[in-house]
């Protein structure tokens, strides 16, 4: 049996993080997977992201996750609504399209924040399994989301099962969890399918259901007279 390491699917914003000798360099989207959209001054405004690294290694890229927490997409939106802009659909719309801006200085009032998930490349230290990876970013001060290791599939279902009941507690959003083999060495040697690494698996939560006060229906009509309702919730 493997050990399995167990950690969140954020509905969020995707990225890639540089550092050299503990400089935060460069950071980019996931793009098309091969070329990416520079951020690097966008990222620089997010006060949960490192910037400086003590003890670092020469080279490190981590995988990480931008995203807006409700209280922020909240106040986001009564700042729009007063100002009579157009306001975001959700958070992760409000966080791509701020990490998206020209002007950094408009990212920097919108309170993004970040999860680091993963080290892609690391150069001056060795690596052996996603749970040191992810300890070592704690200890380099990284804001990680959950992520916990266990033994059998049993101690899996039963964390899933938990993390689904309270994530209407949390103040981001997720829409799953993802199991994987911890060791490296053992996914190499369970190999991936063309399309999918057979040393991981993701489990979807079924959408939220919350109750909906309807506040009015207006009965509106088009320029051929059809008559069509307007529900305001």
């Amino acid at each position: 049996m493997y050990a399995m390491l167990l950690n969140l699917n954020l509905t969020v914003f995707p990225l890639s993080c540089e550092y050299e000798n503990g400089v935060f360099v460069r950071g980019s989207t996931r793009g098309d997977g091969s070329v990416g959209e520079d951020v690097t001054e966008n990222l620089m405004t997010i006060k949960s992201l490192p910037k400086r690294i003590p003890n670092a290694p020469e080279y490190l890229e981590v995988r990480g996750e931008v995203y807006m927490s409700f209280n922020s997409f909240d106040a986001l939106t009564r700042r729009q609504e007063e100002n009579e802009e157009k306001t975001f659909k959700n958070p992760r719309n409000a966080a791509a399209g701020s990490l998206r801006q020209k002007n950094a200085k408009i990212t920097a009032q919108r309170s993004l924040d970040i999860f680091v998930f993963n080290i892609q490349q690391i150069r001056g230290m060795t690596i052996e399994s996603h749970i040191q990876g992810l300890d070592y970013l704690t200890e380099l001060g990284f804001p990680t989301a959950f992520y916990s290791v266990y033994d059998n599939v049993d101690e899996v279902i039963e964390e899933i099962e938990r993390i689904g009941n309270m994530r209407g507690e949390l103040d981001y959003a997720i829409d799953g969890a993802v199991v994987k083999v911890d060791s490296f060495a053992s996914r190499r040697l369970l190999g991936s399918t063309a399309k999918y690494p057979k040393w991981a698996e993701a489990y979807k939560y079924p959408p939220e259901e919350k109750p909906t006060k309807l506040l009015n229906i207006e009965i509106k009509c088009r320029q051929n007279r059809c008559a069509y309702s307007c529900r305001q919730l």
